[in-house]
């Protein structure tokens, strides 16, 4: 049976800021100037040690911190066959639209050489993507633990360059539909060796309703041609509905992560709106826990998504409470506060607290510092067991 877990379950969302030793030897790995075996000893090494900070603080659903990963979506390349890692100054030559994709790139401050993504070039072929995080998570705590993967929406949008890509498929389509099959194939072998959460991050969606008749946002590395917000979002909805369905419910609570962007520390740059375009998708999805970002004016209200009585009724929210961008700590009142709003609408029970986002989305562009992250924990951990108190 999945775990049961307490009112105001606290975890991070994913990602953890890695050390200059790791990336480093993520480099020379590449490079061919370094040995698997070592990087993952390195790698092991290292998530031991986030493991041990997470539980030491208290957090009650621990993470692998992605530490192996070079961003939450293209680490992929490495793992799937059918894919290549390319940087944006690569993959320019293949964008029609040249300008506008160099306009994204100068408007967001993001070096077209700091930033991979995972680009289909042949025939998608399953390998293990998750699983060894996972074996680590299980052999360093006794804890509930979280595995988190780039949802299908976000990897198919962002693999499908059609100059490349139609080297293995037809459409974006096709490809979607072997996606599907990837991912599926991952929760099976996740799910055999034991995993209480299984977060898909799908951040993408925000960049379909919020840059409707506005500059494009760059949006984690999302470069395909958009339709139709509407139809879009019905693509969407193709994809990611298959892939929570086939999560088995009595083994792991299956979540999906929604943010605004999460690549620069200049919040004038990240999106802007409420949840309410996405409601319809997130009542229909099948996402049993919705892990989302409120801590900042730019989520929009709570009461526009719980107001909502589908999503207030049938679901887990993953509440935001904390801006994994800036070194300040949210105050313990802050966190309470935003609870106490959340719980106007949701029981107790179905109540889950942690930060907007992940501290290290891009592995050599970390948006946090381990220190403050360390304090940011604290005080969530601190409100956590204030709620426990005062709700009883």
């Amino acid at each position: 049976m999945a775990t049961s877990f307490s009112p105001f379950t606290t975890s991070i969302i994913g990602s953890w800021p890695r050390t200059k030793e790791i990336l480093i030897a993520q480099r020379k790995l590449r490079k061919g100037q370094m040995e698997q075996s070592d990087f993952d000893d390195l790698i092991e090494r290292e998530t031991a040690r986030i493991i041990k900070i997470q539980d030491d603080l208290g957090l009650d659903v621990i993470v692998s911190g992605e530490l192996s990963r070079d961003n939450y979506s293209s680490f992929v390349a490495d793992r799937i066959g059918g894919v290549s890692m390319m940087s944006m100054d690569d993959i320019v030559d293949y964008i029609d639209d040249k300008k506008a994709f160099e306009d994204i790139l100068s408007i967001l401050d993001v070096p077209a050489i700091s930033i991979t993504n995972a680009i289909c070039t042949g025939k998608l072929e399953y390998h293990p993507i998750a699983v060894n995080e996972l074996k680590l998570l299980k052999k360093y705590t006794d804890k509930p633990v979280k595995i988190t993967l780039p949802g299908p929406y976000l990897l198919t949008r962002s693999m499908w360059i059609p100059k490349l890509s139609k080297q293995g498929y037809a459409s974006k389509e096709e490809l979607g539909k072997d996606v599907v099959k990837i991912l599926e194939q991952e929760i099976d072998n996740l799910q055999k060796l034991g995993v209480d959460i299984i977060q898909f991050d799908e951040p993408v969606l925000t960049e379909v309703v919020f840059t409707e008749g506005k500059p494009r946002s760059f949006m984690c590395a999302a470069l395909s041609e958009r339709k139709d917000p509407t139809e879009e979002l019905e693509f969407a909805k193709s994809l990611i509905k298959p892939v929570l369905e086939h999560i088995d419910r009595s083994k792991s609570i299956a979540s999906m992560h929604v943010c605004r962007g999460n690549w620069s520390n200049d919040e004038s740059i990240l999106l802007t709106g409420p949840y309410t375009p996405l409601l319809d998708l997130f009542e229909n999805v099948s996402a049993e826990m919705l892990t989302l970002e409120f801590s900042t004016p730019r989520a929009g209200e709570i009461s526009s998504l719980l107001g909502d009585e589908k999503i207030s009724k049938d679901h887990i929210i993953g509440l935001g409470v904390e801006n994994p961008r800036l070194h300040e700590a949210e105050s313990t009142d802050f966190i309470v506060g935003k609870a106490k709003e959340a719980l106007k609408y949701i029981p107790k029970e179905r109540l889950f607290l942690n930060p907007d986002c992940g501290f290290a989305t891009f592995s050599n562009r970390p948006v946090n510092k381990e220190e403050f992250i360390i304090n940011k924990i604290k005080s969530l951990v601190d409100a956590s067991h204030q709620l426990q108190a005062e709700y009883k």
